[in-house]
């Protein structure tokens, strides 16, 4: 075989891989012969039709060896792609890999060092500074020539990090096109030449009185919003905020539950930008006094998903929170979401009752619609009438005869439920449990033999029966009416791409406030491409599932709602806790320990 020259090269590429034993010789062989003939057709090809063509243009030996999608032998069902050969050229070259997120690089710093034509031919980004040095991203370790160039435009010692090549390809197109629009965009707005003002400027904020002067069809504003949702959607991002400061405008994206700074964008741009996503919500654009709810209908590839948006005036602009509601995290299967088997046998006896209330409790984004839909699709069969009062509606089913509470013409959650008795219901939906007059409405739909689901805002499922009390309702009709109640929380969910074992010693665990009779091996993940470096990939749920037993209801009626006493007793009858469903996700290698402590309290 021809040995590398210190050169990238096949000969390169196949020495590394037979060096590691992914490769054998025989094969390895093969694939050079292979390579070099594939070039020798093009190169006959290109000289028939134009002027000859350089070899290494025709060919490139990476996606050559790419495309052959040849099994990774270490590791089942994977194959040999850019990231391997990535991590197998850092570790023989000794030089660093790096997987990089967008949200991680300053754009602006980017685009004025290089131009997209530079940095997509040689594939070479600049990442930042580390120290004196400016780290860079290349493909593989033979660029010094083009490292060279870096240096001389930067005037800073760099230093070179290995990165796969789709990596670099997504960060040079996504970065380039979104600098192009933020550039574009602030050139149109700055000077106060499109505007007439300084958004910055709490003063002259409150003073504002037209939008007509905000040119929301500017396609540079068109192509941020576009690529903002074309991130999310691909990062499986569940909210974005969109947050004015006094000298930018901050941008977070909602990553399995929990919030990451994406971009700091001019603050000039802030108000074109509520505008746009305004207009395509159908709110009113010259409004911007008081808070306001709208929703869009968004085509991504080949699936569709509602985004839900809230604007709310702050210091220093508008607030704008859009929630992507995809209906395929919306409606799950419910055996899916319990991880033990008595608590889903448990909750399908709550839903299989004729008549009656059930609760699901739990703190904003914990997982409590998706909990109520899912079991709703499961019961809307076309013998069923199911109705739902909802603020807003979440997501559109063709199932379910949907109601959105408005208050301004009288439509809310307690005065509606009158109305819907007498639209022949089956089950009621009933969005939020937030006042006296939907809680006892509530009751009476309970009592006249409809099956009733709702939520509360509560920390567990026995703090429920408290809050039922408080809002007004008698113990009696409590625990007369109510079936079941359950409590839940999301963890995230260990990558299964990069997952990794360790040892938890019990003095480490009794550090962390658990007594264990002995160490313990967990999982937690490294962090990976597929996970975005946090080692968490998607969420399950912790659940608390109480039934209300004949005892328990007795006590409840006799007016002990004592939140402690109906824990205790509710744990004798084999309720297990959120702390205790957490730890066992843990034991079983699906969450880690920090999102143990992170999601539940002690018991």
């Amino acid at each position: 075989m021809v040995q590398n020259g210190g050169k990238f090269s096949i000969e390169y590429l196949v020495n590394l891989l037979v060096s590691v034993g992914l490769l054998g010789q025989k094969q390895g062989d093969n694939i050079v012969s292979d390579y070099q003939s594939s070039l020798e057709k093009a190169g006959r090809r290109s000289r028939t039709k134009t002027a000859p063509v350089a070899l290494e243009t025709l060919g490139d030996p990476l996606n050559f060896i790419i495309s052959l999608k040849l099994p990774l032998l270490t590791q089942e069902g994977r194959i040999i792609d850019d990231d391997v050969l990535a991590h197998l050229m850092a570790k023989q070259s000794g030089i660093p890999y790096r997987r990089v997120e967008q949200r991680e690089l300053n754009i602006d710093f980017i685009t004025k060092l290089l131009p997209q034509s530079f940095a997509t031919r040689h594939l070479i980004l600049p990442l930042g500074f580390e120290g004196a040095n400016l780290q860079v991203g290349v493909r593989h370790p033979f660029c010094q020539n083009v490292l060279e160039d870096v240096r001389r435009v930067a005037g800073h010692p760099v230093v070179p990090v290995i990165m796969s090549q789709s990596n670099l390809q997504k960060l040079i197109g996504d970065i380039y096109a979104f600098g192009v629009s933020v550039r574009g965009a602030a050139g149109l707005f700055s000077g106060g030449s499109r505007l007439g003002l300084d958004v910055s400027n709490l003063e002259q904020y409150v003073k504002l009185k037209s939008a007509s002067e905000i040119n929301d069809d500017d396609q540079h504003i068109k192509n941020l919003i576009d690529l903002l949702f074309a991130e999310a959607f691909e990062g499986h991002v569940s909210d974005i905020h969109l947050e004015p400061k006094k000298e930018h405008l901050l941008v977070r994206m909602r990553f399995d539950g929990v919030l990451h700074e994406m971009y700091r964008l001019p603050a000039v741009i802030h108000p074109a930008i509520v505008s746009r996503i305004k207009t395509i919500s159908r709110l009113d654009i010259a409004e911007r006094r008081r808070p306001q709810d709208g929703r869009i209908k968004i085509a991504h590839l080949d699936s569709e998903a509602e985004v839900r948006v809230s604007t709310v005036p702050v210091a220093f602009g508008e607030k704008v929170v859009m929630r992507i509601l995809d209906p395929e995290a919306l409606f799950l299967d419910l055996k899916t979401m319990f991880y033990n088997p008595d608590d889903y046998k448990k909750w399908q006896d709550f839903t299989s009752q004729p008549h009656g209330i059930i609760l699901v409790t739990g703190p904003t984004g914990s997982g409590k619609t998706t909990s109520l839909y899912s079991t709703l699709r499961q019961l809307a069969t076309p013998e069923v009438n199911v109705t739902t009062i909802e603020d807003p509606i979440e997501m559109v089913h063709e199932q379910f005869n949907q109601i959105a509470v408005q208050p301004k013409v009288g439509i809310t959650f307690g005065s509606i439920i009158r109305t819907i008795l007498r639209q022949d219901p089956d089950i009621i939906m009933v969005g939020e449990m937030r006042d006296k007059e939907t809680a006892e409405n509530a009751v009476q739909a309970a009592l006249t033999g409809h099956l009733v689901l709702s939520t509360l805002h509560t920390n567990d499922a026995p703090s429920a029966v408290v809050r039922l009390v408080e809002l007004g309702l008698e113990p009696f009709l409590v625990s007369s009416t109510v079936v079941g109640i359950m409590a839940q929380r999301l963890v995230r969910r260990i990558c299964p791409n990069c997952i990794d074992e360790f040892v938890l010693t019990a003095r480490m665990a009794l550090d962390l406030g658990f007594i264990t009779h002995g160490d313990l091996t967990l999982k937690h993940g490294r962090g990976c491409e597929a996970c975005r470096n946090t080692g968490y990939k998607g969420r399950i749920a912790c659940v608390e599932v109480m039934p209300f037993s004949d005892s328990m209801k007795e006590v409840i009626l006799h007016g002990n709602q004592n939140a402690m006493s109906i824990k205790s007793m509710a744990r004798n009858e084999g309720m297990s806790t959120l702390r205790e469903n957490a730890l066992d996700l843990m034991l079983a290698g699906l969450t880690t320990i920090q999102e143990v402590l992170r999601v539940t309290s002690a018991d």
